[in-house]
């Protein structure tokens, strides 16, 4: 049976990053994608102009429909915007237990705030927990647990209750993603590209990666290609759309379904 990803996340209208990103990376990694749509946003490579909420009773009936039926053998969140819908989604991935990638979106990369003020407690404290992997790059980990290196930052995630942390890594002096499982650390060195298109960077990697646990790679395996695709997204990445930062693109990453 193909491998069935879901998507938690926001819809971004130009395409580049949330919902419509990760079911691309969902479609390069093999996988079947599946989506349960938290927000509407209205947004370009420029920025995010509004933000539309779903109401949480309408998240869990996305949620119903496609557990019911489909199946899931992995799922993402993304971009989760309120504590409602936190507590919301929390509640049913409780009662349905998944292989679980949560990519803790605080801000997009235009700088608008994707997660209002008092949802990041219910996101640490709800989903934290449920989570084999949360994968924040190096701001967002440092704001949610703090200053301090790679390794550090892992390691009080992983404290805070999520089985694994994966600090993904274009920002900082180093360009290294780091995963910490709760025993072992492992360092995976990434290319640092000069390369204006890095919009939906981020949201592909965590898909690409929930995509490989559906297809039942190790979590180190995983981690290790979702590195490289999303490097190769980037690279691939289509500049010349829009006026700010444009769209990576996954779906020219070469090797990804004869991987695993």
């Amino acid at each position: 049976m193909v491998p069935r990803a879901l998507t938690i996340a926001g819809s971004d209208s130009g395409g580049g990053a949330g919902v419509q990103a990760d079911l691309k990376a969902f479609a390069a990694a093999g996988a079947h994608g599946m989506s349960a749509i938290v927000a509407l946003t209205a947004q370009n490579t420029t920025g995010v102009s509004a933000v539309h909420e779903v109401p949480a009773g309408f998240v869990v009936a996305q949620l119903d429909a496609v557990y019911s039926d489909l199946g899931v053998d992995a799922a993402k969140t993304g971009m989760l915007y309120s504590r409602r819908v936190i507590e919301a989604v929390a509640a049913f991935l409780a009662a349905h237990p998944t292989p679980l990638v949560v990519d803790p979106v605080l801000v997009a990369s235009s700088g608008a705030k994707l997660l209002e003020d008092d949802a990041v407690a219910a996101l640490v404290g709800l989903l934290f927990p449920l989570a084999t992997v949360v994968t924040p790059n190096l701001p967002e980990a440092h704001a949610l647990v703090g200053s301090g290196t790679r390794a550090e930052v892992a390691e009080r995630l992983v404290a805070l209750g999520a089985a694994a942390a994966l600090v993904t890594g274009g920002h900082g002096d180093d360009a290294v993603d780091h995963l910490f499982d709760g025993r072992n650390h492992l360092a995976i060195p990434v290319e640092r590209l000069d390369v204006a298109a890095t919009h939906g960077a981020g949201c592909t990697h965590s898909a690409t990666l929930a995509a490989l646990l559906a297809r039942g790679l190790p979590l180190a395996d995983a981690a290790r290609e979702a590195a490289r695709v999303a490097t190769e997204a980037v690279r691939n990445g289509l500049p010349e759309l829009g006026a700010g930062d444009g769209p990576v693109d996954v779906l020219n990453v070469k090797g990804m379904h004869a991987n695993g």
